[in-house]
């Protein structure tokens, strides 16, 4: 597949349509893919500065309806939502969250049933909080087969992931996948460090919680080598996006102040965080052991299967 550095798709030119292609994971992957010479149409509500963002190289629409049902696309990546942290979840904030996920999947599939030439291959984001909160005793790895527990993550991820199935009735390969915390120069990243340079950083609440997390280079890396197989077999079905190696909060707290050279002795109580967040802070209290099995089972090799070689590369 090459090197993670120049990552190659596929062995021929592919044609593309990608929503959420400005956001964290978004940017990095077309950053990708146009550096690996593909064509790639970005659904966009500010389609001058995405054009702008990405050095005119890309084309973009503001609304499906723009797109002739005779487009040709040989793969489309869903990528779109709102980001779960943020205002509080009130009502309209929740409707806001499961609209911008649910809504714009049920468009592409509902895009592709029309279309006169469908895309081989489909590729829906979602997210390991699909499982739910897992008790922090509980040693079980969760793989892509493990059930949900009912919280309001898991029923947007649910909700996520049964929008894009219907595309399989048009002939179309899906690939649903579940991200841990993907840790990059954008993102969550940042936002956790900075406490560390300051001094102040230390673990969330008790720490014990699990924390499933990816390097950005497997993200793509795992994108890649989905594509790739697409053409030679069947890569329907979900896969965990996340390293092979778990950790708890405090295990991350303790290698992250570790690697950046500062205390990681500072907790932040659970109490102050849920009076902070809400309820939102159940993302950050909680967690689950997920396991990355189909990607394993399919040969897939992961640059930064460790923590400490992933923060380092980072840091």
């Amino acid at each position: 597949m090459g090197t993670f550095e120049n990552l190659r798709f596929a062995a021929t030119a592919q044609s593309l349509l990608i929503t959420g292609g400005t956001g964290f994971i978004g940017q990095e992957l077309c950053r990708a893919l146009l550096a690996d010479g593909h064509e790639l149409t970005l659904l966009s509500r500010d389609p001058l500065k995405t054009t702008h963002l990405f050095g005119g190289r890309v084309h973009c629409i503001t609304k499906l309806d723009d797109l002739d049902p005779g487009t040709r696309f040989d793969v489309v990546i869903n990528l779109a939502g709102e980001r779960i942290l943020g205002p509080r979840w009130s009502t309209d904030r929740r409707r806001k969250l499961i609209e911008s996920r649910v809504g714009i999947t049920r468009s592409l599939v509902e895009w592709i049933a029309q279309s006169t030439n469908k895309p081989r291959l489909m590729i829906s984001a979602s997210a390991v909080g699909y499982y739910g909160v897992q008790p922090e005793d509980d040693p079980t790895a969760l793989g892509e087969d493990a059930p949900s527990r009912p919280d309001f993550v898991s029923e947007i991820c649910r909700q996520w992931e049964n929008a894009a199935q219907p595309v399989s009735n048009y002939g179309v390969s899906l690939a649903v996948l579940r991200f841990g915390v993907v840790l990059g120069h954008k993102g969550a990243l940042p936002v956790m460090r900075l406490p560390f340079l300051l001094g102040l950083g230390g673990r969330l609440g008790n720490g014990r919680q699990v924390m499933s997390w990816v390097h950005i280079k497997d993200v793509l890396g795992s994108i890649a080598h989905i594509i790739s197989n697409s053409t030679a077999r069947s890569v329907d079905g979900t896969y965990n996006v996340i390293a092979p190696q778990a950790v708890t909060q405090g295990e991350f707290a303790k290698t992250l102040g570790r690697v950046l050279h500062r205390p990681a002795v500072l907790p932040m109580p659970a109490g102050v965080m849920r009076f902070i967040l809400g309820e939102q802070a159940t993302i950050l209290l909680t967690g689950q052991r997920a396991y990355p099995a189909h990607l394993e089972r399919d040969g897939y090799q992961f640059r930064f299967p460790q923590l400490e070689s992933a923060l380092r590369d980072l840091c």
